[in-house]
């Protein structure tokens, strides 16, 4: 809502003059902070990710990930496709049904953010490292996934 109010705002000023036209510059950028600090603190992508971790979901994790991705398992490396990365993490869910799936830290930008958990899973206790992006219309894909054993 206040993207699109910040938008109309800048459109209609910007044939006024520079005074005018910086001012209203000025107003869509206050307002784009603001809706991205809105945003920010009511939705965390890593809510649904950690979810379909701790469910084993990877139908629904692999919606979640880019075209292309690196995915590690077990410190095997792989850049692959969405659906390569898909069949590699259901094998590992069938291999290691998950009990519970705890997010530990967090960190990131506006664009770029990165997650480390704690998994366990068949008996096995699993670090996962989780990178997100967006390309800037807000949605946030996995462009890594980790998963190795804690030590």
């Amino acid at each position: 809502m206040w993207r699109g109010i910040c938008n109309v705002l800048a459109h209609r000023f910007s044939r006024m003059n520079t005074l005018v036209t910086k001012t209203a510059l000025v107003a869509a950028v206050l307002c784009f902070g603001l809706t991205a600090s809105a945003q920010g603190g009511s939705y965390d992508v890593f809510v649904p990710i950690s979810k379909y971790i701790k469910d084993g979901n990877s139908e629904n994790l692999s919606a979640w990930f880019a075209d292309n991705l690196d995915i590690t398992i077990l410190s095997t490396s792989n850049n692959s496709s969405r659906n390569q990365a898909k069949q590699i993490i259901k094998s590992f869910f069938n291999s290691h049904t998950p009990r519970s799936f705890d997010i530990t830290h967090k960190a990131g930008r506006s664009n770029m953010k990165y997650a480390l958990g704690a998994l366990n899973a068949g008996g096995e206790m699993f670090i996962v490292t989780i990178f997100v992006s967006s390309s800037g219309g807000g949605a946030y894909s996995i462009q890594q996934l980790k998963i190795d054993r804690m030590e």
